[in-house]
């Protein structure tokens, strides 16, 4: 009987909004996105922590309406994919690096499923994004961001959230910063190819018998890969240190 008192069309409907925004946030968050996880289990995922903070939550009369609840889940979701778009922009800049040293390794062709998106990707940009994954796991970045969803029940009004001008002004600064960073974490392995294809390339007039095909490319590779191995951890502290600066600017959407 107390169940049945409970469940008042207000909080049905609040409990929708929590529902949808929850669902948002981890639709788009970085491993809680993750393809590898089932729908089932995220979806039990949300329901359960949709039952956490209900409690928590205070709000004032919700107009039951089709068209006011409809334009207040469309702010839950918007949420939950600019919030993820951000983060998501360091992820997009391994990838981005991860991509041009497959290039200059001469392994652009072995491209295989990512399990993160489910598309084909270079090898290369796989391991650096399932170890960007591995690292955000180390310092508890999944725990922030349950922190961050927790911070935005009490800053953000169920279905009130709009976006200002200064977030689109700072994604479209984050998407020159993403290149720019791809760039940079790839460079020393460019400059290597570039290296390598000067000295192949005096090799090749000196010797006209040089074989590239055979003898320089395994050597190129063996090169990219000792040089991919020494600034693998750096690459890991840069990654660790743009995606703490990156989600230290949440806090401006709350």
């Amino acid at each position: 009987m107390q169940i049945a008192d409970f469940i008042t069309g207000d909080n049905v409907i609040v409990f929708f909004l929590l529902f949808a925004r929850i669902g948002g946030v981890l639709a788009f968050f970085p491993f809680f996105s993750h393809i590898s996880i089932s729908v089932p289990i995220k979806t039990a995922l949300v329901f359960y922590l949709s039952i956490l903070f209900f409690p928590s939550i205070s709000i004032s009369e919700i107009p039951i309406d089709a068209t006011h609840i409809v334009l207040m889940v469309l702010s839950e979701f918007m949420l939950g994919l600019i919030a993820g778009l951000i983060l998501n922009m360091i992820f997009g800049a391994l990838g981005l690096a991860g991509m041009q040293i497959s290039m200059v390794m001469g392994f652009s062709m072995a491209s295989v499923m990512d399990p993160s998106t489910g598309e084909n990707a270079p090898i290369i940009s796989q391991i650096l994004t399932l170890l960007a994954i591995l690292i955000l796991l180390a310092f508890d970045g999944h725990h922030l961001m349950l922190l961050f969803l927790n911070e935005t029940m009490g800053s953000i009004e169920l279905g009130g959230f709009y976006p200002e001008p200064f977030i689109w002004e700072y994604l479209s600064k984050a998407v020159t910063h993403m290149f720019a960073m791809g760039f940079i974490l790839s460079f020393p392995i460019i400059a290597l190819s570039i290296l390598s294809d000067v000295i192949f390339g005096m090799l090749m007039k000196t010797m006209p018998q040089f074989n590239l095909l055979v003898v320089g490319f395994p050597i190129k590779i063996f090169l990219s890969v000792l040089v991919l191995s020494a600034v693998l951890s750096a690459m890991m502290s840069i990654f660790k240190r743009e995606f703490i600066t990156a989600f230290e600017f949440l806090k401006y959407l709350l």
